[in-house]
């Protein structure tokens, strides 16, 4: 627009001679004043002289009068009296002319004798000019006197009394140095007022410049004229009306756009009112000054116009005001449609975050059921093939039985089918044809169609009782399998649904049936994997007699490797044992399987707790070879295990470890101890061999072993969490169940992140009546007393029963030892659940059973017993062995350990 502006203007001076409209003014304006000031004091100075010449004239008559009407000088004229220079009339003259400041006063009488003058040598002298005064009128002239040019006024003297003749004249003088100078300074002081009033002007010219040049934003008036043509020219081609009006609400401006756009007539309009145009009330207030106006909107006969209006004169500028209108009926469908689509965009975002926050079945349907109400219907429901909810596939086809899952939007109160009611799909219904298609069905009109009342017609009426108006009815389908149906509901106060909403609600729920699905195969796979993991666990607790058990697994969210076991051994024992496998998943559970059954077998030969880790040690290094390669991406190093053995017979417990957490021992008074148990590196390193301790434990101890998880945590470590666990333990009075709630009580995080294994065992001893053992020589001839004391004490332990078979048992088993061992030999029995046969010798070769020959002698001992015997086998000691035979004891038999025994010999022990 400038550069329009600027071409209009043609030719024009150079840059640096170029004078902009602000500027030419404030020249004009100060050429003017200049010239004003200089003429004004000109005149001034040539109308003040005259005045001054006239005024002196004045007052030099007026002295004259003054000294002509004193009654002394009047007295002396009439009575004659001779002049005189110390004469009465010249000191009254030269008193006046004092007074008055005048340059003479003289005195003349008709004769022409000067009676005063300023010279004295001049009085009685006669005038040379003639009496002037003789006519009766006063006179002024300009005289060049003895002292100098001056104001000459001249008036007639008469006598006193009543005769009032003339007797001469006066004459008084002013000097015109005198007037010159008042001249001079009145011209100096009207000089400064006008310096004064040019200053003042200048300063009023240079901030009018100042003000037109905001103004006019430093503009020529081409520059001017071109901006004015081109708001025309904006004004009455821009596609908004624009209305502008003064302070009082009279039309200033006013464009074609906004005639059309108020239906106003082609009149002139400017400078009328508001209110006296035809408009509506609702517009006249929008477009009335005074009013801030943003962005309304307005019905005008069929338009939906947008206003906006804001105040003028802020500025500077004239108080008023300024208003646009805008159609934006074509825009409102589309404004209608945009905002359709941004709910749609809304809801589909909502869905993508509440839905599948977990993955728990039924609360991610639970989510999808909300997140449609209320912005998208009223009422929501959905339900599940049964099979799904297992975390099986749906089995089709056949008769498909559905639950209903999740509900939302009802109250207490509804005609809808309960939650949790099972039920099937009626072939007829459309529910069931959206079901087996796999498309989503809509039913605008519940009232204008029956076919979906075939599920069930009661309830049917019961819904449109209720108010509801229409329905969708989705397909739950993901990766090609129909997991169930949705259902949306709208009541009678909403709109019904539409094409829209039916292509919405298959997006929404085809979105949140992958989530649906994920947790649906995540539900299948983790009750895969726990199944897997409870299966290997122990199911029961074994038979036996030396601790009373209790224990806890509590498996994380996704299921690890944690694991226990109890290994019943022989010669009344037992093995506690409890592992970890880092890592969750299938993977750690098949690990922690094969870890468990291997030290189940390792365990059969009765290895001490430090040799069967070494041989577990060794098993995971060749297990992380063979499933890796050799390049160890899915080693199962990290496995820990803590593997111990109690001895009823001796309350010894032999315990060792692999890189496992610490066993806690509570002795009966209540005294929590940690046992320093040397901890050796985790199982597949390898690194050092592992370490036993021997632990005197009381009966009636317990014996507490845990994994990790019990005391490690991301909100606590493990020391903390052994203190923990020492506070919950220090009650000797508690059973074993009793400890194991205990623990778990003040042990168990809110959200446990790792598996938790507890194993509680209370001590019991094998009382003294139990156990029989002697000595036997190494003579063969000792065989035969050794079967008759055995007899003797099966006898007294009522087992007759088992007697020749025990007898034929222990006389091969001592023949044995005489014949291949070494002495000394001892003989122990043992009545615990079953009777337990042991030898004792020094050797540490193990005998073979074997099939003997025809032409054997011997070789069929170890055949005999293995027969007669349920279990037989042979357990190494540091020097020597045991060789063992277990029989059942017939039912009724069998009886359980003293809860005390008494005392003793060590010998024994």
């Amino acid at each position: 627009m400038l550069e329009r502006s600027q071409r209009r203007r043609g030719p024009h001076l150079p840059h640096g001679r170029r004078r902009r409209l602000s500027q030419r003014i404030l020249l004009a304006q100060l050429a003017i004043l200049t010239v004003t000031s200089v003429i004004g004091f000109a005149l001034f100075a040539f109308t003040q002289r005259g005045q001054l010449d006239d005024y002196f004239e004045q007052r030099a008559v007026s002295i004259a009068q003054t000294a002509a009407r004193d009654p002394q000088i009047r007295g002396a004229l009439a009575a004659g009296t001779p002049p005189g220079p110390q004469g009465v009339v010249q000191a009254v003259a030269q008193r006046i002319a004092g007074d008055a400041g005048a340059s003479f006063v003289v005195v003349i009488d008709l004769h022409g004798i000067r009676h005063s003058h300023p010279l004295p040598a001049l009085i009685g002298r006669p005038v040379s000019e003639p009496i002037v005064a003789r006519d009766g009128r006063s006179h002024v002239r300009i005289d060049m006197g003895a002292t100098g040019r001056s104001a000459n006024g001249i008036v007639p003297v008469y006598a006193p009394g009543p005769s009032h003749r003339l007797v001469g004249e006066v004459s008084a003088g002013i000097p015109e140095t005198r007037a010159a100078t008042q001249f001079g300074q009145e011209l100096k002081a009207f000089g400064v007022y006008v310096g004064i009033a040019l200053g003042v002007g200048v300063l009023a010219a240079f901030l009018l410049a100042r003000r037109l040049k905001r103004s006019t934003f430093g503009l020529e008036l081409e520059e001017i004229a071109g901006l004015l043509q081109d708001r025309e020219a904006t004004l009455y081609g821009i596609r908004e009306g624009v209305v502008g009006c003064d302070a009082q609400g009279r039309i200033t401006v006013i464009n074609s756009e906004a005639r059309r756009l108020l239906g106003l007539s082609a009149d002139r309009l400017e400078g009328r009112h508001l209110g006296e145009i035809g408009l509506d009330p609702a517009v006249s207030l929008l477009l009335a000054p005074g009013q801030t106006v943003r962005d309304e909107v307005l019905m005008v006969d069929d338009r939906l116009l947008v206003i906006n209006s804001w105040p003028t004169g802020r500025d500077g500028g004239p108080p008023g005001s300024v208003a646009t209108l805008r159609d934006s009926t074509e825009l409102r469908l589309l404004s209608q449609k945009a905002e359709a689509v941004r709910r749609r965009l809304k809801l589909l975002y909502d869905a993508g975050g509440a839905v599948g926050t977990t993955l728990d079945l039924t609360r991610t349907v639970e989510e999808l059921a909300h997140v449609g109400v209320p912005q998208f219907a009223d009422f929501a429901a959905v339900d599940l093939v049964e099979a799904v909810l297992r975390g099986e596939e749906p089995q089709r086809p056949g008769d498909v039985r559905l639950r209903r899952t999740a509900v939302h939007g009802l109250g207490e109160t509804h005609p809808f089918i309960p939650l949790g009611d099972r039920f099937g799909l009626d072939p007829a219904t459309p529910q069931a044809q959206a079901f087996d298609q796999g498309q989503a069905v809509l039913e605008p009109d519940l009232t204008a169609t029956r076919e979906w009342r075939a599920q069930a017609p009661e309830r049917a009426d019961a819904i449109i009782d209720a108010g509801i108006r229409s329905r969708i009815v989705v397909p739950l389908r993901a990766r090609g399998v129909l997991l169930g149906v949705v259902y949306f509901w709208r009541s009678r106060e909403r709109a019904p649904f539409d094409e829209d909403d039916l292509s919405l609600a298959a997006e929404l729920v085809a979105r949140a049936a992958l989530t649906i699905d994920n947790a649906r195969r995540y539900t299948r796979e983790h009750a895969t994997a726990v199944t897997l993991q409870r299966s290997l666990l122990p199911r029961a607790m074994p038979e036996q007699s030396a601790v009373e058990l209790a224990y806890r697994y509590l498996p994380a969210q996704s299921v690890g490797g944690d694991w226990f076991d109890v290994i019943p051994l022989s010669g009344a024992r037992v093995a506690l044992a409890v592992g970890d496998v880092v890592g969750h998943g299938l993977h750690a559970a098949a690990t922690m399987s094969r870890l468990r059954t291997t030290i189940r077998n390792f365990s059969a030969l009765d290895l001490a707790p430090d040799e069967l880790l070494a041989h577990l040690d060794d098993l995971v290094a060749r297990i992380d070879h063979e499933e890796t390669g050799g390049d160890g991406s899915a080693a199962i190093t990290g496995a820990t295990c803590l593997y111990s053995v109690y001895d009823p017979t001796t309350e010894v417990w032999t315990v060792a470890r692999a890189g496992h957490p610490p066993p806690a021992l509570v002795l009966p008074d209540g005294t929590v101890r940690f046992p320093d148990v040397p901890v050796g590196p985790p199982l597949g390193l390898a690194a050092l061999p592992f370490e036993t301790v021997d632990l005197h434990v009381p009966e009636g101890s317990r014996l507490v072993l845990y994994t990790d998880g019990l005391v490690e945590d991301r909100g606590r470590d493990i020391d903390e969490g052994l203190e923990l666990l020492r506070a919950a333990l220090a009650d000797g009075d508690r059973t074993c169940e009793q400890t194991c709630a205990t623990v778990l009580d003040a042990l168990l995080p809110t959200h446990p992140t790792d598996d938790i294994a507890l194993l509680v065992a209370r001590t019991r001893t094998l009382a003294d009546d139990r156990m029989a053992t002697w000595e036997v020589p190494s003579d063969p001839a000792a065989v035969a007393g050794t079967r008759e004391r055995i007899g003797r004490q099966l006898a007294q332990w009522g087992l007759t029963d088992v007697a020749f078979a025990t007898e034929l048992i222990l006389s091969e088993l001592v023949t044995n030892a005489i014949r291949h061992a070494a002495g000394p030999i001892r003989v122990r029995l043992l009545r615990d659940r079953s009777l337990i046969c042991e030898v004792w010798d020094s050797s540490s070769t193990s005998p073979h059973l074997r099939y003997a020959t025809d032409t054997d002698e011997g070789g069929r001992g170890l055949f005999l017993v293995a027969q007669l015997a349920d279990r037989w086998g042979t357990r190494y000691l540091p020097a020597g062995k045991v060789i063992w035979a277990e029989q059942m004891v017939p039912e009724g038999q069998e009886p359980l350990p003293s809860p005390h025994r008494t005392a003793r010999p060590s010998a024994q022990r």
